[in-house]
């Protein structure tokens, strides 16, 4: 069963539709990478996703166990954001706002999960270093332990290695991948097809030409369009 399901969409803004008619399903335990040119709409698809921006048209489901705060999100860095002057500790918390409710604080699960994540991450060390002093993978790091937090079924990440070195690079993919391996969704935004064709199991290519389905199946397509 699907855990989610984008029903003929149209997005954009200002009722200016930059993507028309889309359709595609993900199911649990699926790693999904989005490609496409810059302004093809692949940061608007993922915001729309997680509720922050309404389709223009159609719909989107989360079915299969999956609610619409179950959802975690590892956007792309701005500069501002990377100078944040808080706890490694404090950013993994607020991860667990969700889950809060009405309360002012973190209860001791929320603060184990927290604690859980960062060893997961391998960041448990910097926990009391702020985040602003670290390097732009441990950063990451950061983010994706807070992304967990808020879930362990389904992570959107855009553009999880803009910035960082080939090293640290390969780390985080190679993060990403195992968590996937251990059952996580992943639906990823990506300019590096190369990497995309390597770690997804389906592919998302937006822009003028749409195309939705198994990796294979992309490069069956790339094949038969360069020969």
């Amino acid at each position: 069963m699907a855990q989610l399901i984008c029903e003929n969409i149209s997005l954009g803004y200002n009722s200016k539709a930059i993507l028309k008619k889309l359709n595609f399903k993900i199911n649990k335990g699926e790693y999904l990478c989005i490609i496409g040119e810059n302004g093809s709409g692949k940061t608007t698809l993922m915001k729309t996703i997680l509720r922050l921006l309404s389709p223009l048209e159609g719909k989107i489901y989360t079915s299969d166990g999956l609610l619409p705060d179950e959802i975690g999100y590892l956007p792309q860095q701005t500069e501002v954001q990377r100078d944040f002057p808080a706890s490694v500790k404090e950013i993994v918390l607020s991860g667990c706002q969700s889950r809060c409710g009405k309360r002012p604080f973190y209860n001791k699960e929320e603060k184990a999960l927290a604690l859980e994540n960062m060893k997961k991450m391998g960041v448990f060390d910097l926990q009391n270093r702020c985040y602003r002093e670290l390097s732009g993978g441990q950063q990451q790091r950061v983010l994706l332990a807070r992304a967990l937090c808020a879930t362990q079924k389904m992570l959107l990440l855009d553009e999880p290695v803009s910035g960082l070195d080939p090293n640290a690079t390969e780390e985080m993919y190679e993060l990403i991948e195992s968590l996937n391996k251990s059952g996580i969704t992943i639906i990823m935004i990506s300019h590096d097809v190369n990497a995309a064709l390597k770690y997804a199991t389906h592919i998302l290519n937006i822009g003028k030409n749409i195309f939705f389905g198994k990796k294979e199946e992309y490069l069956e397509l790339i094949s038969k369009n360069t020969n």
